[in-house]
C-alpha cells in the first residue's frame, strides 16, 4: 500500500488525511523539514491560504526540496490554494510559488458573491460533487500536455500534467472519494513506470 505525505502548514490538511484514510492508505503530516525526507508515494499540497503556505514553506527551508520532488516526478495533488502553489503564473500577480505545473490560474476567480459554492459536476468523465470556497480557476493552459479534466461554468477547474493533478475545487469536503481515487491510481502509474525502469536496467 501507499503513503502519502500531506503539508500540513495551513488549511485542510486533516480532511485530506481522512480521505486518505477512508481509502485504506496510509498518511503523515509534513510540517518540519525533516518530514520532507521521509519515504513517501505522493504528496498533497491542500487548500488554504497560498501566500501564506508558500511563505512557510521558505522560512523553514522546504521550498527548494519540495520542488526538487516534484520536478523529479513524485506524484503531487494541490488542492485551490495548492493549485496556485503549483501554477507556472498567476493573473495579476507577478509573484509565483513552486512553478511547476504549466498554466495560469485566477486567484479568488469567483468574487466575493459566488466565493463559495457547491455543484455536481464532470471530473474525468464521472459526474462528483464539488465545493467550491473562494475558488481559483485556469485561466490559461500554456503546454499541449496538459490535460482538462473538469470545467466548471465554463471555467477549467481541473486538470492534469505528467504526475501533478490540481483541482479548484475540495473533494476532500465531500464524501464522493473519486478524486483522490484518481490521484492514488497516478502514483500506482508513477510507481509500475519506476519499477519497469529498474528491471530494464537489471536485464
Amino acid at each position: 500500500m501507499y503513503t502519502v505525505g500531506v503539508l500540513a502548514l495551513q488549511g485542510a490538511f486533516i480532511e485530506h488525511r481522512q480521505m486518505l484514510d477512508r481509502l485504506g492508505v496510509d498518511s503523515f503530516e509534513i510540517r518540519e523539514l525533516k518530514d520532507i525526507h521521509r519515504p513517501m508515494d505522493g504528496i498533497i499540497i491542500p487548500g488554504g491560504e497560498s501566500t501564506v503556505i508558500g511563505r512557510l514553506l521558505k522560512t523553514i527551508g522546504m521550498f527548494e526540496p519540495l520542488k526538487e520532488l516534484i520536478d523529479n516526478g513524485l506524484p503531487v495533488y494541490g488542492t485551490c490554494a495548492g493549485m496556485i502553489l503549483l501554477a507556472q503564473s498567476i493573473d495579476n500577480d507577478s509573484r509565483t510559488h513552486l512553478a511547476t505545473f504549466p498554466v495560469s490560474v485566477k486567484r479568488n476567480a469567483y468574487g466575493r458573491q459566488l466565493g463559495s459554492f457547491y455543484t455536481d459536476d464532470n471530473f474525468a468523465g464521472k459526474v462528483i460533487p464539488m465545493t467550491y470556497i473562494r475558488a481559483p480557476y485556469i485561466s490559461e493552459v500554456l503546454s499541449d500536455d496538459v490535460e482538462i479534466l473538469a470545467v466548471t461554468d465554463g471555467n477549467i477547474t481541473a486538470a492534469r500534467y505528467n504526475n501533478q493533478l490540481i483541482t479548484a475545487f475540495h473533494p476532500e469536503l465531500d464524501d464522493d472519494t473519486s478524486v483522490h481515487e484518481y490521484f492514488l491510481n497516478m502514483i500506482h502509474e508513477h510507481n509500475l513506470a519506476i519499477s519497469s525502469q529498474t528491471y530494464e536496467k537489471c536485464v
